[in-house]
């Protein structure tokens, strides 16, 4: 069932948006809206818009938008029910306890119980008696870690068989299938269940709000794997989850540093760098990198020494260079990862590395310098086109800092080295415009010409679709044109239209809100986005019943057209399109 109307009303009354927003999205005012950058995808000019107006938000950007409710379930990963109760907190309101169909909420509520039940298990099984414990326990004081540093992480120990954290938490009342679906059991061939981590040390993985949301775990010998990580569930997505981001968010430091492992980490954190964060066992991702950018306003990417590491961090920095984050990269030495350096010569010495960290530009000229014999003219030649590659996408103050210094460093013209690098601009840069404004096209056009095209529905019919929508909105009292118009909305082709039409209309004949918020539990995603940007863009009219019943008759000349494959636009369309959707966002 859905959540009453009456709780979501107020709700919406006590969550100005712009004041749910503000925490996560630097915005500033432009006229009657809010501005910022999109913490959904990586830009440097701002598209994100706020609509205190409508109470709405829409990224030009990358489609994204929404109520207040849509945010909270996006920026943190929530479904709805939870997002609800995530702003109903933040109100001080106490969510209603009948009517709310709160399965999935429950089932994510049982997972972090059952996880945070059985980090406390573990932490207690590395003190348990027994020779098993005391290996684990020794695995801990032999890479130097203190019982402060076990304690902070609730670093533990998964016994040595096969059902001992079942047993724990099935004796707690948590049915075997839920502990399965917390990603701490599985189920065997014979139908019974076994746990996932056996006779390893543990290490619980914590989001920003406190919650342990999975586990790592590291086998005490050398077998194989070394490493498990819990699988994706309700309350988990690798992809999505930084190792130790919930100490660091609370560090009061503006930079992160970014490691490679668990250990890394939690060594960093005992030698006194409790911005250290790591990822989830798997290569970064895009929204890593916005979690860090959300969090900070540097990153320093300490990464191991060896070839793996090098090459995570070639593949790290140009994504972060997507972002408004300043990178800084330190020049290693005296161990192949921060843990080792960090026993190896000491924090002091550690921190003196990371005070030095040069940008990703020096960085990376630094290292191609040791890759060519720069004692030979060939080796100077070498060395100056490949400098060019990172030189071009720098920006032009930066060219002209580092061009100086390359022609000091190599005792070359500095004008020659400018002209090379124009040159090297001319042919690399020529055809990959012409490209990125095909994908401009194809993204950000607005969706009654891609639809129309999609669906062979003139443009005209599809505009009057959004209007009819942007009408009921704005004058609900149009829909009482609808019963003597004859209009049949089962006849258009749009899918987001019928939807959204159907409900809005339903709602204004029985006398409910149709406030984004009202609407959002009915809508998804996408439609919420683009409802969201109907309704924060709608313009008025001098008199929208007339306007009403024009879009209705231009929907009943249309509808009955065969729609027709289109799969490609063709160059001139392109040219058409681009010209015009330029004009559009000018």
């Amino acid at each position: 069932m859905p959540i009453p109307e009456s709780f979501l009303q107020e709700l919406k009354f006590k969550s100005e948006i712009e004041d749910v927003i503000s925490p996560y999205v630097q915005l500033k005012r432009r006229g009657s809206t809010l501005v910022g950058l999109c913490p959904f995808h990586n830009e440097k000019t701002p598209s994100f818009t706020v609509y205190p107006q409508t109470q709405s938000f829409y990224c030009f950007g990358c489609g994204a938008g929404g109520d207040a409710i849509t945010f909270i379930k996006k920026i943190e990963n929530l479904d709805y029910v939870d997002a609800v109760r995530f702003l109903a907190e933040r109100a001080g309101l106490n969510m209603p306890q009948e009517g709310v169909d709160d399965s999935l909420s429950v089932k994510r509520r049982t997972i972090l119980e059952i996880n945070r039940a059985a980090a406390k298990f573990f932490y207690s099984s590395l003190y348990a008696a027994g020779k098993d414990a005391e290996t684990a326990r020794q695995y801990y004081q032999n890479r130097k870690l203190t019982e402060q540093t076990v304690r902070h992480f609730g670093l533990g120990y998964a016994p040595n068989t096969w059902d001992a954290l079942l047993r724990h938490l099935t004796a707690k009342g948590y049915k075997a299938s839920d502990v399965e679906q917390a990603g701490l059991a599985r189920r065997g061939r014979n139908g019974g269940y076994y746990d996932v981590f056996r006779n390893r040390v543990m290490t619980p993985i914590i989001d920003v709000r406190g919650n342990v949301i999975a586990f790592g775990g590291r086998v005490l010998d050398d077998s194989k794997p070394k490493y498990i990580n819990t699988s994706d569930t309700l309350v988990y997505k690798k992809t999505n989850a930084l190792f130790s981001l919930n100490f660091a968010k609370e560090s009061g430091e503006r930079s992160i540093i970014l490691c490679e492992g668990y250990m890394d980490v939690i060594m960093m954190h005992q030698a006194g760098f409790p911005n250290a964060v790591a990822g989830c066992g798997t290569a970064l991702t895009e929204e890593q990198v916005h979690l860090i950018a959300r969090y900070a306003d540097e990153v320093i990417l300490v990464y191991d020494a060896d070839e793996a590491g090098q090459k995570a961090l070639n593949k790290a920095v140009p994504m972060f260079r997507k972002t408004d984050l300043k990178i800084r990269i330190p020049s290693l030495y005296g161990g192949k990862d921060p843990d080792e350096i960090i026993k190896n010569l000491g924090a002091d010495r550690f921190r003196g590395m990371i005070e030095k960290s040069a940008n990703e530009t020096e960085y990376a000229l630094l290292k191609l310098r040791d890759q060519f014999p720069l004692e030979t003219t060939s080796g100077k030649i070498q060395y100056v086109n490949a400098c060019m590659r990172v030189l071009a996408d720098v920006s032009p103050v930066e060219q002209d800092v580092y061009l100086s210094r390359l022609a000091d460093e190599l005792q070359i013209e500095k004008t020659s080295l400018t002209a090379q690098l124009q040159a090297y601009q001319k042919r690399h840069t020529g055809g990959e415009k012409y490209r990125q404004n095909r994908e401009i096209v194809r993204d950000s056009i607005t969706d009654n010409v891609k639809e129309a095209h999609r669906l062979n529905e003139s443009v005209k019919a599809y505009k009057a679709q959004d209007r009819l929508i942007v009408l009921l909105m704005l004058y609900p009292d149009c829909a009482q044109l609808l019963d003597k118009s004859g209009f049949s909305v089962e006849a258009v082709n749009n899918g987001f239209f019928k939807t959204v039409f159907t409900l809005l209309a339903e709602r204004i004949q029985n006398a409910l809100d149709i406030s984004l918020t009202s609407l959002s539990q009915y809508l998804s995603e996408e439609e919420l986005s683009r409802l969201s940007r109907l309704a924060a863009t709608g313009a008025k009219s001098d008199d929208p019943k007339r306007e009403f019943l024009e879009c209705l008759k231009t929907l009943q000349a249309e509808y009955r057209k065969a729609p027709q494959d289109i799969t490609h636009i063709s160059d001139d369309d392109f040219r058409h399109l681009f010209d015009k959707n330029n004009k559009n966002h000018t």
